[in-house]
Order: structure tokens, then sequence, then C-alpha cells
């Protein structure tokens, strides 16, 4: 059993996708201990000051990573294309929407770095911002879908009521809505660090501590590896 687990973990840290999660999480949860160590004092102080240290070098690591995402985004948006004829016209189109969202998303942060490592010459703030703006837009995208795809679910409920499902099919889909309910409270929690990243002045841009920021990174992560573990997904989308 402790063989097989251990296995597995190998092979997820074996993956661009696996080890990414990894790190995100080690990130955020580094943040979080941080802040919260830090209390009242200077975080730039003794071990709180480490431990955000170490966040931010993470961090930089996924973003230097994800200089090679480009492709893989092109290749997973050509596949999905319009969509499947058979999905729900709004959840294709909201789908299609957050994978226009994500495929700009790349360039803008891409761009952003460059300017930072001096690569290019101009100013990365606006990048940023617009990177984060595209992120956040992919997030309520993201949201939406699932809030659509919960509702249809419900209703395909109700009209079962008559002539209940099978077991397999109410198994599948429970196994669904929880699936989507999972990605919503994920989608949220990133949608707050989101705005929180964000030029000062909207909403509550630049107002989070940092162990709050590394309180809901945290359970964004979490949540996605327990969904990519697949404990809490449905295969059924």
């Amino acid at each position: 059993m402790a063989a097989g687990a251990l296995d597995a973990l190998v092979a997820a840290l074996e993956s661009h996708r696996g080890r990414d999660r990894a790190v995100r999480a080690l990130s955020y949860g580094c943040q979080l201990a941080g802040g919260a160590l830090a209390g009242t004092r200077s975080p730039a102080e003794g071990l709180p000051g480490s431990l955000l240290a170490v966040s931010a070098q993470l961090s930089s690591c996924r973003t230097v990573l994800r200089l090679l995402d480009d492709l893989a985004m092109l290749s997973y948006s050509r596949a999905y294309g319009l969509g499947p004829k058979d999905e729900d016209a709004l959840v294709r189109g909201l789908s299609v929407l957050r994978n226009v969202a994500d495929q700009l998303y790349y360039p803008c942060e891409h761009v952003a770095w460059a300017a930072d490592n001096g690569v290019i010459r101009g100013r990365s703030r606006r990048w940023w911002a617009a990177s984060t703006a595209l992120w956040g837009l992919s997030l309520v995208l993201g949201t939406l879908r699932s809030l659509r795809i919960l509702f249809r679910l419900r209703k395909k409920l109700r009209q079962q009521k008559r002539a209940p499902p099978s077991p397999q099919s109410q198994q599948k889909m429970r196994a669904q809505a929880k699936a989507e309910v999972l990605s919503i409270i994920s989608n949220l929690a990133d949608l707050c660090n989101a705005i929180h990243w964000l030029p000062p002045g909207f909403l509550w841009a630049g107002r989070f501590p940092p162990w709050l920021v590394g309180l809901l990174g945290t359970i964004s992560s979490l949540i996605g590896i327990y969904q990519a573990s697949g404990k809490g997904s449905s295969g059924a989308a």
C-alpha cells in the first residue's frame, strides 16, 4: 500500500503538471506560514521572512516554467475547438471564452517576465496587470461554467424524479456535482488573490496580508491536488 502510494507520488512529480501542483502548494504554504508567524513583526525578519522569501522563489520558478506552456494550451484549445455538439451551448461558449483568456494570459506574462529581467525594454507593470486580469477573467468564466453545469444537473434530477435513474447514473451525477462545487471553491479562492494582485484602487487590490493570500492559495492548491488524484473529479464535464 505504502509502495503504491510512493509510486503514485513519484509518477506525479515526474510530470510537469504534477510538479507544478506540488510547487504551487509549497509556495502558498510557505506564504501562509510566513505571514501567520510574522504577526505584528516585520515579515522580513527571522523565520517568517525566510519562509516568504522561499515562497517568492517558488513562485518565480513556476513563472519560468510557464514560459513553455503556450503550445500545450494551444493544443488543448484546438482539440476542444467550439466544444462537443452534444454539450450545452452556454457551457461550450464559456469554455471557449475561457480558453481564449488562458491563451492570451501566457504571452502577457512572458512579456512582463522578460521586461523584469531586462530581456526587452519597457515597463512590466502593465503587462503583469494584463496577465492578472486575464487570469481573473478565466476564473470568472470557469465559475460561471461550473454553475451552469450544476444548474443543468439539478434540472436533470428534477426531471428524473418520476423515473429514478440507475444507481450508476446517480453516482456519476453526484460525482460531477461534487467536482463542480470543488472547482467553484478553487476558482473563487484564486479570484480573490487575482483581484488582490491587480493595481490598487480596484475592489480590495493590494489589501490582503500575506497569510490570507497564502491561505486562499493553499485551499485552491489542495483542491487541485485532490482533483488531480481522481477523487474529486467525475470524468464527465
